[in-house]
């Protein structure tokens, strides 16, 4: 009686949170965990901000963590919300079961009664949120790659670690802010895919030559989503069905990666027809030659030939038509918030079919240092802001000398140990690459795009087409004398 009239009089509404549901209390109650979640990013801001924390709190440390103590409310102990200009109460409370050792724990909410119908259920639903993306952004994140062939497609997995973050790529100001604004707002857009139709993926075309960091870029990409990778090796993929399967294992917000596709994939009955198609199949081969790997067959589906140097049959082979299918097609679908990345070496070797805007929406073009990605290595590695010496390297970079991030990294790395001589020996490796830029790490003259298009926003592939023929006769003429040599070169070796 007494207890009936005190709540009839009291302001406020009150609901209980316990840790598990049902009368044996063992299923667990996610809105529990929720609870906590968000109580404990609030703590850590009121921590933050200076402002008042509860009286009492708890520290945990799991055994082999090396994360930072974790702070939760202790027993007892009540912790201030507001939302909708009301204010909010939550209470931690803990009770030992009579006889047992176990406790029995629970959150209680306050809530002002004549609100309560109206606050409660956007509350919950902007407290699940936020929770649900504290809890995916600081749950350990995977590395996964598929398994060898021979055996059902799957993924195994590492933890991933890389330490590659925006702020330690050596990118030029533009590019890193531009990438930085498009990550971000791809992240974000949910309601704007939703209203719009299309699949919430997006697609990033890294090219450039080895050591320009392509890898570390997807790294940073990956760091600065919080997603998973799945590196999708299609060396290890016999047929489209596989491909499919693969994909539909992969976990929303992730980033699927396909390295080096020119040479990961055998590119016939390429629908051009031209001598670019033929250069790109030349270096291809070159390069799986190098590589020793055996590749797959991917073909346009009209196409009734088969590439014999495979040694694939037809009905076992990664088809065009089931890569676009892959990143573009309805299969595409089955998953949200995935970040689709293909690298190669030279884009030109790769089928255009698979660069469109839709499939590859951005194109970033990786080459050799400029002069502000120098200076930040060389701040970055050997903690030299300033010095005579790096207004010569600047200079050698105007004049043509070209050195990628890596081989940059890599001189100051052998002495870092002494900042003047790091930065001597980088000045003199430029130097006597001025003038032979040609031959240099940017991988001679296929890499002949000014640095003006390093950053191509959703360029179409008829105006990149029409821009390389417009300066590209001279890539034809130095193909013609490659391959003439190359031939020349073969039958000398088989004796004709």
């Amino acid at each position: 009686m007494w207890q009936s009239l005190q709540d009839s009089i009291t302001p406020y509404s009150y609901f209980d949170v316990p840790e598990f549901l049902g009368s044996s209390a063992v299923e667990p109650n996610d809105l529990y965990r929720h609870v906590h979640l968000y109580l404990h990013h609030s703590l850590l801001s009121s921590a933050a901000a200076s402002v008042s924390a509860p009286p009492r709190l708890t520290l945990s440390l799991p055994r082999g963590s090396a994360a930072a103590p974790s702070l939760s409310l202790s027993p007892n102990q009540s912790l201030e919300d507001s939302f909708a200009c009301h204010r909010l109460l939550w209470t931690h409370h803990a009770d030992t079961l009579q006889d047992s050792l176990e406790e029995r724990r629970s959150f209680s909410l306050r809530l002002p009664k004549r609100a309560a119908a109206a606050l409660l259920g956007p509350y919950l639903s902007h407290l699940s949120d936020k929770a649900d993306h504290l809890e995916r952004s600081s749950r350990p994140r995977r590395l996964y790659t598929n398994s060898p062939r021979g055996g059902p497609p799957s993924w195994s997995s590492v933890p991933f670690r890389h330490p590659a973050t925006f702020a330690t790529l050596a990118l030029d100001p533009p590019v890193k802010t531009s990438l930085l604004a498009d990550l971000d707002a791809f992240a974000a857009g949910r309601e704007f895919y939703r209203r719009t139709g299309r699949a919430w993926k997006r697609g990033y075309l890294l090219h450039g030559p080895p050591g320009s960091g392509k890898s570390s870029l997807i790294a940073a990409i990956a760091n600065h989503l919080r997603y998973d990778v799945y590196d999708l090796e299609l060396t290890r993929v016999s047929h489209n069905s596989d491909l499919r399967s693969l994909l539909i294992q992969t976990s929303n917000r992730s980033v699927i990666v396909i390295e080096d596709i020119d040479c990961s994939l055998d590119l016939t009955g390429d629908r051009r027809g031209t001598a670019k198609s033929s250069a790109a199949a030349l270096a291809a081969s070159r390069k799986r030659a190098a590589r020793k790997q055996p590749q797959p067959s991917i073909s346009n589906d009209s196409s009734d030939s088969e590439d014999e140097s495979c040694g694939n049959s037809n009905d076992g082979r990664v088809t065009l038509s089931g890569l676009l299918n892959f990143i573009d097609g309805l299969w595409s679908c089955c998953g949200e918030e995935r970040v689709i990345v293909f690298t190669t070496n030279y884009a030109e070797a790769v089928d255009p079919a698979l660069l469109r805007p839709g499939r590859m929406d951005v194109h970033v073009r990786l080459g050799a240092c400029a002069a502000h990605a120098m200076r930040e290595l060389v701040e970055r590695y050997v903690g030299v802001k300033e010095h005579d010496m790096l207004k010569v390297a600047e200079s050698c970079i105007r004049a043509g000398a070209e050195m990628t991030p890596a081989e940059v990294g890599e001189v100051l790395l052998r002495h870092r140990e002494e900042p003047e001589e790091a930065v001597r020996k980088m000045v003199a490796e430029l130097q006597a690459r001025v003038g032979s830029s040609g031959s240099s790490a940017g991988g001679g003259g296929e890499e002949e795009e000014e640095e003006s298009a390093a950053w191509s926003w959703e360029e179409s592939p008829e105006k990149a087409r029409g821009r390389k023929r417009r300066a590209g006769w001279e890539r034809r003429v130095r193909f013609l004398r490659r391959l003439r040599s190359l031939t020349k070169s073969d039958s000398e070796s088989r004796g004709v």
